[in-house]
């Protein structure tokens, strides 16, 4: 078995480009300082919502809920990782986990939200607009109320 394995790997390596896209990879490598790197932290609520400025019929424009998911994402150049070499430790993320149980958790949105209509779009944007001073290194909150919705707000985008 392992004679074939390697025979595979002798295959793969003469096929024609690839030992052109290996010596570019390893020049992309080598360069100090390019590329941006990201983390990502996923966090969950449970909280209802009534929608604004929907027919009386939508299903959305009822008091609602849902159990959400929020994803922080935060990113940084090479260069302007941490000296262990992190975007940031996960461990300094459990301030905004003790938050977001303190003040959305089992609350209703409408309550909590600054007057804005709580979507999940508006959510997103609240994140980030509370959260950017203490991580100036998120470029982005992605928010679900279902298993197959998302809405994501990057800024500058």
């Amino acid at each position: 078995m392992l004679e074939r394995v390697c025979r595979c790997a002798a295959t793969v390596g003469s096929a024609k480009g690839s030992t052109d896209l290996m010596s570019a990879s390893r020049s992309r490598q080598k360069e100090s300082g390019s590329g941006v790197l990201s983390i990502s932290k996923e966090f969950h609520f449970s909280a209802s919502h009534q929608l604004d400025h929907l027919p009386p019929d939508h299903p959305c424009s009822r008091l609602h809920g849902h159990n959400y998911v929020i994803v922080l994402e935060l990113s940084a150049k090479r260069a302007d990782l941490t000296r262990p070499g992190f975007v940031r430790d996960y461990g300094e993320l459990s301030i905004f986990k003790k938050w977001l149980d303190e003040t959305v958790d089992h609350r209703n949105l409408n309550d909590v939200l600054d007057g804005r209509n709580p979507s999940a779009e508006n959510i997103a944007m609240w994140v980030h607009d509370i959260w950017s001073e203490t991580f100036p290194e998120l470029t982005a909150v992605r928010v679900s109320e279902t298993p197959k919705t998302w809405a994501v707000y990057r800024p500058g985008e």
